[in-house]
């Protein structure tokens, strides 16, 4: 507040009465209270500027935020009642949840990047009882430092299981135990480089020549020899390379696309065959809380055995896909 001038005869300074406070040559004429008693000469002018030229706050501008967190939920439920219903069926009930929850740190060359899916769903029919329909726990962890623009040093962890007990069911409706909760479990970890082009958020490719891995399958022998361990040993050990994209855009306002392929190559056992895995997510948005999701998951893997009809075993494509209009609720800053 340079060029403040005051001046004012003693009687209005430091008594009642009228004050000039000259600012870069105006004249302000102003009736001043009475001032409070006991006050020096320098406090009692100090006391007319902070009634005049209150002190300016300063912004120094909000803290810069490094973590991006988000959590996004998906409900859907459906129920079917039939009673002397002349074209027959079933009633049932049927749920499904979903849940794909994310939180990812950047500073400067570091970023850090975990995301977790959970899903699980049932059909409880009236004629048949409970069948689970959907079970998926997957747990990813993601670190890089920037080597050369668009390229990363990184590494990586990723988890992979379901919650509870699934089983095959025969025409007499007798149940075959096939999973459960760590029966079987993946755990991957890695080391490579990663590749963002653009802006890194709409297509990221991870190269990584050195990735190890244990097929955890805490089950009897039979359950153990069908996921490609042998009959004596819970855990395999793996030891080889893995190439992972992952694409995800907005496609519109209301349509949105993620995908992800992973291929992996074990140095240890048949390196030629290729185990693939590829996980795609579409949601079109209704509303603020309804959309229509379709998720599909497809697995190649050849130490997997799946007996068909005629009781044969050996590789197979497993394909699995859910599609329903469901409930979603998004908190904080949510991506795919």
């Amino acid at each position: 507040m340079c060029g403040l001038l005051f001046y004012a005869a003693p009687t209005s300074i430091f008594g009642q009465g009228n004050v000039r406070i000259g600012f870069f040559g105006d004249t302000i004429r102003k009736k001043l209270p009475p001032p409070p008693s006991g006050l020096t000469k320098e406090q009692e002018l100090v006391r007319i500027i902070g009634l005049n030229y209150p002190v300016p706050e300063i912004n120094y501008g909000a803290p810069p935020k490094f973590w991006t967190i988000g959590l996004q939920d998906e409900l859907l439920f459906s129920q079917v009642s039939l009673i002397n219903w002349a074209a027959g069926g079933s009633g049932s009930l049927a749920f499904n949840a979903y849940l794909n929850g994310m939180a990812n740190y950047q500073k400067g060359k570091i970023y850090w990047e975990n995301r977790m899916q959970l899903a699980y769903g049932f059909v409880q029919s009236f004629d048949v009882g409970y069948r689970k329909s959907d079970d998926r726990i997957i747990l990813d962890s993601k670190w890089g430092y920037q080597a050369y623009k668009k390229i990363y040093f990184s590494s990586f962890m990723n988890f992979t299981s379901q919650f509870s007990r699934g089983y095959d069911y025969n025409s007499a409706n007798e149940a075959t135990l096939k999973s459960k909760f760590l029966a079987p479990a993946y755990v991957t970890v890695g080391v490579g480089v990663d590749w963002k082009p653009g802006n890194g958020k709409v297509f990221s490719l991870n190269f990584s020549p050195l990735t190890g891995g244990a097929v955890i399958v805490n089950a009897d022998s039979v359950i153990r020899v069908k996921y490609g361990n042998e009959y004596n040993k819970m855990v395999r050990w793996e030891l080889g390379a893995q190439l992972k994209a992952v694409f995800a855009k907005d496609l519109t306002k209301s349509f949105k696309v993620a995908s992800q392929l992973s291929l992996f190559s074990d140095y240890m056992h048949n390196p030629t065959n290729v185990v693939i895995k590829w996980d795609m997510q579409a949601d079109y948005i209704f509303s603020k809380y309804f959309k229509a999701s379709l998720r599909t998951n497809l697995i190649y893997d050849d130490k997997i055995k799946i007996a068909l009809k005629d009781g044969h075993e050996g590789p197979r494509v497993q394909f699995k896909e859910v599609f329903g209009l469901s409930f979603s609720y998004t908190i904080g800053t949510y991506k795919k």
